[in-house]
């Protein structure tokens, strides 16, 4: 059974820094890429970060390049995003899959990390 797992999340104010996890089972982790998503209020889930599990290369989306670094740990089955210089745009709920850029390999998602940032 698939299953992702977000901590990390809370609420900091414009130019701080978070970083969110995402423990993830019932799959084989280091054959996968990674990826993380947002979903802002009211808005559709959007694309945020991938790492290549056969590289750990990254793509970043355009919004965040240069604030935000994905990582993992295929020992632990974690995900990372470090996140700095926040904004209040950033605002959103953060979910993990695996996967590639838009493309998310399962349907299945977790509950998500409530991150706000306020000015």
């Amino acid at each position: 059974q698939v299953q992702f797992v977000e901590s990390g999340g809370g609420l900091v104010q414009l130019g701080g820094s978070l970083r969110l996890s995402c423990a993830a089972s019932g799959f084989s982790f280091s054959s996968v890429s990674m990826s993380w998503y947002r979903q802002p209020p009211g808005k559709e889930r959007e694309f945020v970060a991938s790492i290549i599990n056969a590289d750990w290369m990254s793509k970043i989306a355009d919004s965040v390049k240069g604030r935000f670094t994905i990582s993992r740990d295929n020992a632990k089955n974690t995900v990372y995003l470090q996140m700095n210089s926040l904004k209040p745009e950033d605002t959103a709920v953060y979910f993990c899959n695996a996967g590639y850029g838009g493309r998310w390999l399962y349907d299945s998602w977790g509950q998500g990390t409530q991150v706000t940032v306020s000015s």
